[in-house]
């Protein structure tokens, strides 16, 4: 029971940080999205390295060369890279409120893709939420003519990034120490090519800019070990639950703290949304309970 709060607790303290991440992205008003993510990779690689140090990993690290799953850790690289550029591109344009729809769509894409790749069965009240979802994403598009496309990207890399790493079972300090390696030349180059084009890289920010984009890394693989954590302790019907306190959170900062637009049919898109949700967490609890039922059968035999 101890060990289930204190789950709790690291996967909350995950998901709040997750939800105002936002307003973390908002202070570095002079460094550009890519730049931002090109030192977010880097100090990310950085923090996650000084972890494999003082946990004396540093041969387990350097054995990854060697896995059989290698290329999908670099796949994952490329995908999580793409979503926290989205993200920050989200964030500092003015789309903290589509960036929130599409981590609302993220566990309904995991499912639909998990079914198309992994040949998972989806329950009859899964696909009616897929189905939900996608009409959802439909009323916007017909309405608007255009593809809300940074929730559409946000959900798809996510989703794929998820997928990938349920066939990858690598810890999470080695995964994301992979992860930000395999991407990390790409990082550093662009950050080269900044600096020989005759452009600022650092010299340009105030003292308070230059803290925040050093203490990107932690702001990434901090609540990332913290959920990783959680997850492998608390029921999956809990973190199916409080999982989207992180969007919910992103939602209000867009409405109210930076006064983005929510119009009649964004209104209309997120009920579906919402409903399919609903209907996806009640698949859930019935999956997890049916799962219980024939465990605690089998220890009774």
């Amino acid at each position: 029971m101890a060990n289930e709060k204190k789950g709790i607790t690291a996967l909350f303290a995950s998901l709040l940080i997750w939800g105002f991440l936002p307003i973390y992205w908002k202070q570095m008003v002079h460094v550009t999205p890519v730049q931002i993510l090109a030192n977010r990779i880097i100090w990310s690689f950085v923090f996650v390295y000084i972890i494999i140090i003082l946990q004396k990993r540093w041969r387990e690290f350097l054995s990854l060369k060697r896995d059989k799953n290698l290329l999908y850790l670099i796949m994952s690289g490329f995908v999580i890279s793409l979503n926290w550029g989205t993200f920050i591109f989200a964030v500092n344009t003015g789309h903290v409120v589509d960036a929130s729809l599409g981590y609302f769509i993220n566990p309904l894409l995991t499912i639909f893709l998990a079914a198309i790749v992994l040949k998972e069965k989806l329950s009859g009240l899964q696909i009616i939420a897929v189905i939900l979802a996608a009409i959802g994403v439909a009323v916007m598009t017909v309405s608007y003519g255009s593809i809300p496309y940074i929730a559409i990207v946000l959900a798809a890399t996510f989703s794929t990034y998820s997928l990938l790493k349920r066939i990858v079972k690598t810890d999470v300090v080695m995964g994301l120490a992979a992860e930000t390696f395999a991407v990390l030349p790409l990082a550093v180059c662009f950050l080269i090519f900044v600096r020989i084009s005759g452009q600022p890289v650092y010299s340009h920010l105030n003292i308070g800019e230059l803290l925040f984009l050093l203490g990107s890394g932690i702001a990434t693989a901090g609540p990332l070990l913290l959920f990783s954590y959680g997850t492998r302790i608390v029921p999956m019907t809990t973190v199916g639950f409080i999982q989207y306190l992180s969007p919910t959170i992103n939602l209000f900062l867009g409405i109210f703290l930076y006064r983005e637009p929510f119009t009649f049919i964004e209104g209309v898109t997120f009920l579906f949304i919402w409903t399919a949700l609903i209907i996806y967490s009640i698949s859930q609890v019935k999956q997890y309970s049916k799962h219980k039922n024939i465990e605690e059968g089998g220890s009774n035999a």
